[in-house]
């Protein structure tokens, strides 16, 4: 209706709601029959564990989610890497990919910061001794 109304083509409209198209010509089709449409599918296994995931995310804010599915697994929850990655990236949980990346560049800083507060390595003082095999 909104999208009639406004004059709008389908192909915009469904870009303009992040929606692809296909799905919503199908979603049109169901409503013109009268068969229901589908709601959201429910999620029993982000639902079971989504607790514990939950907590460790927060307690160790640098793991990702294979260390948290691992964590997961130990508690005793049955659950694959996808799914704790979804219920991650849906709770705001996940840091950014350049999360690493940042953390070499402060690594690099800190190890540039003290290069010269170091002693040079100690070269020894008496000549070494050679053996001649003559």
């Amino acid at each position: 209706m909104i999208r009639a109304e406004a004059g709008m083509p389908t192909a915009r409209f469904c870009r303009l709601i992040g929606v692809p198209e296909r799905a919503w010509r199908r979603h049109q089709a169901r409503a013109r029959q009268g068969a229901p449409t589908r709601g959201s599918w429910p999620r029993p296994a982000r639902e079971g564990v989504r607790e514990t995931a939950r907590r460790h995310a927060l307690a160790h804010p640098a793991w990702g989610h294979r260390k948290v599915w691992a964590m997961c697994r130990w508690d005793g929850h049955c659950v694959s890497q996808a799914t704790v990655l979804r219920l991650l990236r849906d709770e705001g949980l996940l840091l950014e990919a350049n999360y690493q990346r940042e953390r070499r560049q402060l690594a690099a800083r800190r190890k540039a910061a003290f290069a010269g507060t170091c002693r040079p390595p100690r070269t020894s003082t008496t000549p070494s001794l050679r053996l001649n095999s003559s």
